[in-house]
């Protein structure tokens, strides 16, 4: 076998590893497959399901294409993920502001601010690796919506806030295999359709 073909062929691979495919389960809210290449990992979403029209507090995973635009990296829990995704360091006192009526609306900020925040420095891990999803960024709306992150998923499973979780080895493992900023693709599960003997009996 010629491996350093192989190599090559799989660093061409990572290279070029440029969507990550999400969709809810049917049946189960909060819950959802990952698919990226041939990894597929079940992963959280909100406890409000996967919606088309977000609003701040509704706990549900916005639906569309969102890119992965940087990591946050907690750097005495991980060091240096192995990614081409942009990194910077998290430090104690940041984070993120989801005030609708504070003009720093859905933005990240060193210090926490009056208003109502997202704390990025946690004691329970979830935010140890954290990628920023471009949702309702640019332009910013008021009220649909803010920190729709990508993070380390609660060890029991449970739902998010709104965000896509994957288990810490997951997490680090589809980071390994993208490209700078890929494109994430969220979608609700297909609704199912109704028997036609159902249809009959409900006219």
């Amino acid at each position: 076998m010629n491996t350093a073909g192989v190599r090559h062929r799989e660093r061409k691979r990572t290279i070029y590893s440029m969507l990550v495919n999400v969709r809810s389960r049917p049946g189960r809210r909060g819950t959802g497959q990952l698919c990226c290449g041939n990894l597929v990992f079940d992963c959280a979403l909100g406890k409000g399901g996967v919606t088309r029209i977000k609003r701040e507090g509704d706990g549900a995973t916005p639906s569309g294409r969102f890119r992965l635009l940087q990591l946050r990296v907690r750097g005495d829990r991980i060091v240096g993920p192995a990614t081409r995704i942009p990194q910077q360091t998290l430090r104690p006192g940041d984070v993120w502001c989801d005030d609708p009526l504070d003009g720093r609306y859905n933005r990240p900020l060193r210090r926490a601010p009056a208003s109502s925040h997202e704390r990025m420095w946690r004691e329970d891990g979830l935010y140890d690796l954290v990628g920023i999803l471009n949702y309702n960024l640019r332009p910013r709306i008021r009220r649909a919506g803010s920190a729709i992150f990508l993070h380390i998923r609660r060890p029991e499973g449970k739902p998010t806030e709104g965000c896509v979780a994957l288990e810490r080895r997951a997490l680090l493992r589809l980071l390994a295999v993208l490209g700078p900023n890929p494109e994430f693709a969220i979608d609700a599960a297909p609704r199912k359709r109704r028997a036609r003997s159902d249809l009959r009996r409900s006219a």
